[in-house]
């Protein structure tokens, strides 16, 4: 089964769904907004529809792909203008050096046929955590968790590398030592204009840093992505809150396609895909299985929240200049 949501004239939330074969079913999430923040002047079928992937990646490489590819064709025939996959899309390998291992470089096959997949689709591609094997890597052997944003063309229009390691010790979920095969990368990279927005790019893990989205929005970004695999432990407690939060004090649409399931003996992920609208609203979602869920992005409405809630406007940096220090 598949889902989507439709915006009807008065911005009421309808779900719509439609058999298809995919890995499972996608279950949508619908809530209504207060009336004053339901107008639009466009009707729903004039608004992009994007399609966020929800995927179980493996060691297995090739697996995965078919996986992924599956899911961007039906995303593809369904009409959506872009497709998100999840962080570690490619592979989830069992330990640090498998992850080596199995890594590549940005020219590399893997993301040869990513690009050869968007370019037949005609669909923008946002791969949301590639395992890239930079130009430093004979030096570091270490690699980048590396978000690419591929055109219909299947051209590479933005990579952004995960800035924010994962190095936590979560109990009931086990340790994370992101950095033990990952370099941080030291760049933000500006919003990019696509069919449906201009795109903030950020992975997983980047979502508990409320500066980043902030700086995003600053400059220009109407949807901030935050592919991700979330834990078992952390995914109930913080990942739907985080996400509604980041869409609410940044005033943006937040996507985020996720991984779910047990990748392997050690390792399972909390699945529930979804996208935020900038009230705060899950507006889509997907449940633990793998599957794809749609969502139309409405500018207008965007603005329209900006406009009856000008935070930006009402920011003072000129206070903010000593906060945001390390705690002692």
């Amino acid at each position: 089964m598949l889902g989507f949501i439709t915006r009807p004239p008065l911005q009421l939330l309808s779900l719509l769904c439609t058999g298809h074969r995919i890995p499972r079913t996608s279950v949508l999430c619908t809530q209504r907004r207060p009336r004053a923040m339901a107008v639009s002047s466009s009707t729903s079928w004039e608004l992009p529809l994007v399609a966020v992937c929800q995927v179980t990646s493996t060691p297995n490489k090739q697996e995965n792909f078919k996986t992924c590819a599956e899911l961007v064709q039906e995303a593809a025939r369904q009409g959506a203008c872009l497709a998100f996959l999840p962080e570690a899309f490619d592979f989830i390998a069992r330990n640090p050096a498998e992850t080596l291992h199995l890594s590549e470089p940005l020219d590399g096959d893997l993301l040869g046929r990513y690009s050869q997949l968007a370019r037949e689709c005609e669909i923008w591609l946002s791969l949301g955590g590639f395992h890239e094997r930079g130009q430093d890597w004979e030096q570091t052997q270490k690699i980048y968790n590396c978000h690419v944003l591929l055109d219909s063309k299947g051209s590479i229009v933005a990579s952004y590398r995960k800035t924010h390691l994962c190095d936590v010790e979560i109990p009931g979920q086990g340790p994370m030592r992101e950095s033990n095969a990952t370099m941080p990368g030291n760049v933000l990279e500006p919003p990019v204009s696509t069919p449906a927005g201009k795109i903030g790019l950020a992975i997983c893990y980047d979502m508990r840093f409320p500066e980043l989205s902030l700086k995003l929005a600053q400059a220009g970004a109407e949807i901030l992505t935050y592919p991700s695999a979330f834990g078992s432990v952390t995914g109930p407690a913080h990942w739907e809150v985080l996400l509604r939060a980041r869409a609410i004090e940044s005033q943006c649409y937040v996507i985020a396609a996720a991984q779910c399931g047990r990748h392997h003996e050690t390792r399972a992920s909390y699945g529930h895909s979804m996208v935020v609208d900038p009230w705060g609203t899950v507006v889509a979602c997907c449940s633990e299985g793998p599957g794809l869920c749609l969502a139309r992005i409405d500018l207008n409405f965007l603005q329209q929240m900006r406009k009856h809630l000008p935070v930006f406007q009402h920011r003072r940096p000129d206070l903010y200049g000593n906060l945001g220090q390390p705690l002692s």
